[in-house]
């Protein structure tokens, strides 16, 4: 596993017969960026500019500030009377308690403005003012390359696994539906999906000693936590705050949802078992066959060369470290409130501690050496890390341009005068297009949800099942959508994009199908 810092290095290794592979390849996950940044820009020239007026709550002065679609700001008292009258059906306690802390777009405000066309000149500024509003999430990365680099030097993952892999030897695919169990449980608790990149390092090299490829690595973590997420109970980035923002608990449709995730895991693992199982069978039959020896060489668990492959008292203690890291992190962000810094900051101690460990002692690799492990795993993980910055320069693009707020309004004005199943099919659809202009689910929650959700009094439904569109429709453009994490994650990988669409597609279709079904039946049931 040595070779993941260089993950950077997408240039694929000449094939052994000397000739040049001929036929479309693919471009890489930044070519793609780059091409996407571009059509953004384009479409601000194209698409008419307008904005809906932005409310946000003010704590220190205990206001509700009002920005207009042209700019000017004002303050109105925080209270309920206030929201009711600007047709904000949202308890207000939802501001002054911080459970909306973004801006959210006020019903009936929209405003075509003037044009304000990106200029292709700015494309390069555009994707640095996306790595800038990312940089959390890639100060997060590195540390976790870091921690990875020190790990890998002492040679404890290459030990560890070859303890693990003899007593998984038969029951191979138990410890693929326990990582994929987990990961649906943490998506749909607290939306696990941006920290789980830091399990690929564990999981990889074992998946690859089980027999499986890197299509079962990405489902098991990736694919597994979008679909916890699409079907969230009760995780706050998503069903909470979508709920919020419609004015009504999300304890509301918390059963349905329930039934959805229920029924949409067993699919799912099936799904995956059933490739799973092919693959393991006939290493052919993989998705991502033709890069399998590039990716084992890519994730193979080489430490240093000088160091035994015993697996001693000093690798077990570095181990468990190492496994700790998350454990941690996932208790501190769910019950501490932590954040990508204060992850960060628990790796880089975590990474300390295993210097110490690895680096002291008669056997020990010395100061020096790990030091430079660690600047290594950090500096192999810079790809990634930028990915998440450039996707983040798109949505930037189109908010320069004014043109979010446009689509936003064409698509809401799309389902007025729709009614029953075909409505909800149509939101289904339209946040299926939204997910793409914007990947994140607590900001198209904060978004969109004020405008959409009162559509639903006027058809005779329950509010709850826009939240369901919502979550269901982004998610579905999510599995692919490069704006969004996944491109992060195949760049880690080194897997093409096309490969990983052979695999997910179908369950794109699963999620919009059933999902129209479900809720469709909903509005039968509940329906006024």
């Amino acid at each position: 596993m040595a070779e993941a810092i260089a993950a950077a290095e997408t240039v694929a290794d000449p094939p052994k017969d000397g000739k040049k592979k001929k036929g479309f390849t693919f471009p890489s996950a930044f070519t793609i960026l780059f091409a996407v940044t571009i059509v953004a820009v384009l479409a601000t020239w194209i698409v008419p500019a307008g904005q809906y007026s932005k409310l946000m709550y003010m704590q220190e002065e205990n206001v509700l500030q009002i920005t207009s679609p042209t700019g000017e700001v004002s303050t109105v008292e925080a209270t309920q009377e206030t929201l009711d009258k600007m047709g904000v059906k949202i308890n207000i306690e939802q501001f002054t308690g911080g459970a909306i802390k973004k801006p959210i777009s006020i019903p009936g405000t929209y405003e075509k403005l003037e044009a304000k066309p990106v200029s292709p000149t700015q494309i390069p500024y555009a994707m640095v003012v996306g790595v800038i509003e990312s940089i959390d999430v890639m100060v997060f990365i590195l540390c976790l390359g870091g921690l990875i680099g020190v790990v890998t030097a002492t040679g404890a993952f290459e030990s560890g696994l070859a303890a693990l892999t003899k007593k998984t030897v038969g029951r191979e695919f138990l410890l693929v539906f326990g990582v994929s169990a987990f990961m649906i449980f943490g998506g749909t608790m607290c939306g696990l999906e941006e920290e789980a990149v830091a399990f690929y390092p564990i999981l990889a090299p074992v998946f690859i000693a089980l027999g499986y490829d890197s299509i079962v690595t990405v489902g098991a973590i990736f694919m597994a936590g979008s679909v916890g997420t699409t079907f969230s109970t009760v995780n706050p980035f998503s069903s909470v705050i979508a709920s919020n923002a419609a004015g009504i608990s999300f304890a509301e449709g918390i059963e349905v949802r329930l039934i959805g995730l229920l029924i949409a895991s067993a699919v799912y693992l099936v799904y995956l078992w059933w490739y799973s199982k092919k693959v393991k069978a006939n290493p052919e039959f993989s998705y991502t066959y033709e890069d399998r020896e590039k990716f084992h060489a890519l994730w193979k668990t080489e430490g240093d060369a000088t160091v035994s492959h015993e697996f001693t008292v000093r690798k077990k203690l570095i181990l468990i470290i190492f496994i700790a890291a998350f454990i941690i992190m996932i208790v501190g962000v769910m019950k501490l409130g932590w954040w990508f810094p204060q992850m960060a900051a628990e790796f880089i101690t975590l990474s300390i501690l295993a210097m110490f460990i690895g680096g002291t002692g008669k056997d020990g690799l010395g100061e020096a050496r790990m030091v430079d492990a660690f600047s290594r795993g950090a500096a192999g993980m810079v790809a990634v890390a930028l990915i998440i910055g450039l996707a983040r320069g798109i949505n930037y693009v189109l908010t320069q341009g004014l043109i979010s707020d446009t689509m936003l309004y064409t698509l809401s004005n799309a389902v007025i005068g729709v009614s029953g199943p075909m409505f909800v099919i149509a939101l289904l659809l339209i946040f299926f297009v939204l997910g793409f202009i914007v990947p994140s689910s607590s900001g198209l929650a904060v978004l969109s949800m004020p405008i959409f959700a009162p559509l639903a009094d006027t058809v005779g439904i329950p509010r709850w099942i826009v939240v369901g569109a919502y979550q269901f429709g982004q998610y579905a453009m999510l599995y692919i959508a490069p704006t969004g994490l996944v491109m992060a994650t195949l760049q880690m990988l080194d897997m093409k994009m096309s490969h990983w669409f052979k695999f997910v597609w179908p369950m794109c279709v699963f999620t919009l199908v059933f999902g129209a079904i479900l809720l469709s039946i909903c509005t039968i049931v509940f329906g006024m």
